[in-house]
């Protein structure tokens, strides 16, 4: 008995951390692409796009001011990209860089819902009796994306994107400290192995 118990015990615990381990984990999703053709092994200078760093698009509510989050995210892309790039062993220039930066922050908010008898076929086998789909699962959350593009000579050579959930009223710093790891997380993908 004493043996099931600890057994019964020691199950409980895996599990609840099995459950709390994706919301602890949580962080950015990252996906990058580039030119397979295009040799990165010269590269040795980076410089942001002279049209502009780059751009904020929000898609969330009436109320979103881009002008107000660009004031805020290019101080912390700055920064973040310095220090990532200088990691990369590439220097920044401010004429005629090996490559060209731009980004875009993109903002908006998704919902997923999950009704009653999703998953199941569409024929009656199972012997179910018939019955109104109803939602029994909805979730809308605020996403954000950071688009960082990079070219060399008039050319697209690579493009990350990070994505995570993002929280409308959370603090100035964990905004910050999510952009920094999008950065992060980007950059050392960059250049491809």
């Amino acid at each position: 008995m004493a043996r099931m118990r600890t057994t019964l015990l020691a199950l409980s615990a895996a599990a609840a951390i099995a459950l709390a381990l994706p919301a602890v984990l949580e962080a950015v999703d990252t996906e990058v692409d580039y030119d397979k053709a295009f040799d990165f092994k010269p590269l040795r200078t980076w410089g942001w796009n002279p049209a502009g760093m780059g751009e904020v698009k929000m898609a969330r509510t009436p109320d979103d001011d881009p002008d107000a989050m660009t004031r805020m995210v290019e101080p912390v892309m700055r920064d973040a990209m310095t220090q990532e790039m200088t990691k990369r062993g590439l220097t920044e220039s401010a004429s005629a860089p090996d490559v060209v930066v731009t980004y875009y922050v993109l903002l908006t908010t998704s919902m997923s819902a999950q009704t009653l008898g999703q998953f199941l076929p569409a024929y009656a086998a199972w012997g179910l009796p018939p019955f109104a789909p109803s939602t029994q699962s909805l979730k809308v959350m605020n996403r954000g994306a950071l688009v960082v593009d990079m070219k060399a000579k008039d050319k697209f050579i690579w493009r990350g994107v990070a994505q995570a959930e993002v929280e409308i009223g959370i603090d100035q710093k964990k905004r910050e400290a999510k952009l920094r790891d999008g950065v992060r997380d980007l950059i050392k993908r960059f250049p491809p192995k």
